[in-house]
């Protein structure tokens, strides 16, 4: 059985990464069509918002499947945004609806 306080290391390690995409994505990141700044936005903003949200999977009745939905769902849905909005193109997107089925657990 892991340790469900393990959710709270990776949600340090997923914060950092969250606010570097993101200040990367504010201040450096020119795509040509500027429609992909957008795509980026909200990768970073849905990165971090459940990053916020793996703080509570200890307290939850099944951390390691909250917390590992969670995971999925940033590295599925925001990866591929961040993927699309980098690359410029849309092909990477098929990924991102798993990404937000996983976000759409809800703890009973």
């Amino acid at each position: 059985m892991m340790d469900p306080l393990l959710w709270h290391r990776v949600a340090a390690v997923s914060g950092m990464a969250a606010l570097a995409l993101g200040t990367y994505g504010a201040h450096v990141f020119k795509p040509q069509n500027p429609a992909y700044k957008e795509v980026w936005h909200t990768a970073s903003t849905y990165h971090l918002v459940h990053t916020a949200a793996l703080l509570a999977a200890p307290i939850t009745k099944h951390p390691n499947i909250f917390g590992g939905l969670l995971t999925t769902g940033i590295l599925a849905f925001s990866g591929t945004c961040y993927a699309v909005a980098f690359f410029e193109d849309r092909k990477y997107a098929k990924i991102a609806p798993f990404g937000g089925f996983a976000f759409s657990y809800k703890e009973c």
